[in-house]
């Protein structure tokens, strides 16, 4: 009886009859030779120039450097000389824009000329002995032209209830209405006796703006006429 590497008795003598393994001299498997993993190189050497890895190598191989090529150095970028700056002068477009102000004065030409436009049954109106000039400043989106009245809550912000008092200005009579480029415009409140435009002998179309100039007359009631300056 034979004895199998692996313990098993077997009549056989070559290989075991249980489990077929060779049973005799043991035929050695020559040693398996396992390559070793190559140790991971280090990084020997200089520090590339350009980016400062290590070097392992002809070329860097993070950026390329070649190591071997001549080093060349690179010309030192001009420094920038600062300019003293120069003060701006401003245009003459520039310049900041100023209220536009209304100066209310009684006009005798203005009421003659309405006195020769009306009928000879209109109800006269006496021209004021004496009238000093009133001055506002046109302020704000809008600035209401009338006569004050209280029990309608009517606050005009160019006032013109006296004295002396023009009864023909309408207690809501216009408006000065601000334009976005700083310019005003001048609107009939549908008044009784209308608003009317240096020497224009028709009234402006009510609830329609009409842009003024510096230097027109807005004419409004019996001999009050409102004078724009810029």
């Amino acid at each position: 009886m034979a004895t199998c590497p692996k313990g098993h008795t077997s009549v056989a003598t070559d290989y075991c009859d249980e489990c077929g393994a060779p049973i005799g001299a043991a035929t050695t498997a020559p040693p398996s030779t396992v390559e070793a993993p190559a140790a991971e190189s280090q990084p020997t050497g200089d520090p590339c120039p350009e980016c400062g890895t290590p070097r392992d190598g002809r070329f860097c191989e993070v950026c390329g450097h070649d190591f071997l090529a001549v080093a060349t150095s690179k010309p030192a970028a001009p420094t920038a000389v600062p300019t003293p700056s120069t003060p701006s002068t401003p245009s003459t477009d520039d310049k900041p824009a100023t209220a536009w102000r209304v100066v209310v004065s009684a006009d005798r030409a203005y009421y003659e000329r309405m006195r020769d436009s009306a009928g000879p049954d209109a109800e006269q109106v006496a021209f004021p002995d004496f009238c000093p000039e009133r001055r506002f400043t046109l302020t704000g989106p809008q600035v209401l032209v009338g006569r004050r009245s209280r029990s309608r809550g009517v606050e005009p912000g160019i006032d013109l209830t006296g004295p002396p008092e023009d009864a023909g200005v309408s207690h809501s009579h216009a408006l000065f209405v601000a334009g976005s480029d700083g310019s005003w415009s001048i609107v009939d409140l549908d008044s009784a006796n209308g608003t009317y435009l240096n020497d224009a002998t028709d009234p402006l179309p009510a609830n329609q703006p009409t842009q003024l100039q510096a230097g027109d007359r807005v004419h409004v009631g019996a001999w009050t006429t409102l004078t724009v300056l810029d």
